[in-house]
């Protein structure tokens, strides 16, 4: 296959219109296609339905101790959105790239193959490895089977460089998400009188509420050295979606929300986990004293750790050595970074474009940022060799 530069790889991968609720092998096909043409070994793995895959590849000397490029193939949807472009064509204008994915992230994935393919020409002391994800954007759901595949097949790296947007400075911590679909089922009777009934929706509204007294108490917290790094500097609660209920004058047989929540990266959030489910089994024990059938069914949709500062981290120092960057950046955003970091890799996330216009109509990377980007790629070989 003919060798392509970094912006070509671009224009090709923001042509999949990988939406996490499609499938992205067509992508993946060609990604396995065109690095296996250069001789370089790809693994994929699947998920449980096999129409998704992540795909990783290493090259250099079979060592460990080597650097992991990681992005997400995945991208949000443009239905209802105003695009002055087709957001599956990329397109140049005023010095910028449009297309879904350009941002975040198919501008660093692109230059993450660039590299493998440039790397794998080099004489590498320390090797190099990609690690493209799937359904990172419904809650970083890929990286984890995949990442733990790359520690069965691959000699591991010592450190992750997450590719997220963030204008190609050192990003060294961001808090924790978990996402909860929550669905209360009630009983029905007239709203005249509802002391017989079980409202959902009335319940639902105290969990709800609980959460903004979570938020109260949060903010009132003595705030840590880590949680200070953060805006805000405390863990959030939010409900963004809801809906339920028959008529105004009938106790809501059903109310289904979602719950998500913003951990400081110095909290485990297996405790808010488990600081919500004992705030349901409390609301639920008393709908069922009085209809047995009533109940709160919770959907755990997501639970991704914050990636933790760490103290003269490998892969921040490795960063900054390239960029030059030296201040402290910190984002309430969650990536696949603190899963690395779980598992043992030194992780920091630097990429290139801007977080504020992702997920955005007309969501482009400016060509300074992508420019950026190579040469941060072409410095990272040169020290690797």
């Amino acid at each position: 296959m003919t060798e392509l530069s970094a912006l070509e790889i671009l224009e090709k991968l923001v042509s999949f219109p990988t939406v996490s609720d499609r499938s992205n092998l067509e992508l993946i096909d060609w990604v396995e296609k065109y690095l296996n043409s250069f001789h370089i070994k790809t693994y994929r793995k699947y998920n449980e339905d096999k129409d998704k895959a992540s795909l990783f590849a290493h090259v250099g000397p079979q060592i460990e101790g080597g650097v992991v490029l990681s992005g997400h193939t995945d991208v949000v949807p443009v239905e209802g959105q105003d695009w002055s472009t087709d957001p599956w064509v990329l397109t140049e204008n005023d010095n910028k790239f449009y297309g879904r994915g350009s941002c975040d992230m198919k501008g660093f994935d692109a230059l993450a193959i660039w590299a493998m393919i440039e790397a794998n020409k080099s004489e590498l002391k320390r090797p190099l490895q990609i690690a493209l994800s799937y359904d990172e954007e419904v809650g970083c759901i890929g990286a984890p089977p995949m990442i733990d595949e790359m520690i069965k097949k691959l000699p591991k790296a010592s450190m992750v460089i997450v590719g997220e947007p963030s204008t190609m400075l050192a990003v060294t911590g961001h808090k924790g998400a978990l996402g909860f679909t929550t669905h209360l089922v009630g009983k029905e009777v007239h709203s005249s009188i509802l002391d017989r009934g079980v409202s959902a929706i009335m319940n639902g509204a105290r969990l709800i509420d609980w959460a903004n007294q979570q938020n109260v108490s949060n903010k009132k917290l003595e705030i840590t050295e880590t949680a200070k790094l953060f805006d805000p500097p405390y863990t959030t609660l939010h409900v963004g979606v809801i809906k339920g209920g028959t008529a105004h004058n009938i106790t809501a047989k059903d109310c289904h929300f979602e719950m998500d929540i913003r951990v400081v990266s110095d909290q485990k959030v297996d405790f808010w986990t488990e600081k919500y489910n004992e705030k349901v089994k409390e609301i639920e024990t008393e709908m069922k004293a009085i209809s047995e059938d009533a109940k709160i069914i919770v959907s755990n949709r997501s639970a991704v750790p914050g990636l933790r500062p760490e103290t003269n981290g490998e892969a921040e120092t490795f960063v900054r050595q390239i960029t030059g960057d030296n201040g402290n950046h910190f984002v309430s955003y969650g990536t696949e970074a603190g899963q690395f970091q779980e598992r043992g890799y030194s992780a920091v996330i630097c990429g290139p474009g801007d977080i504020s216009v992702a997920h955005q109509p007309n969501e482009y990377i400016e060509k300074s940022q992508f420019e950026l980007g190579l040469s941060f790629m072409k410095n990272m070989i040169k020290k690797l060799s």
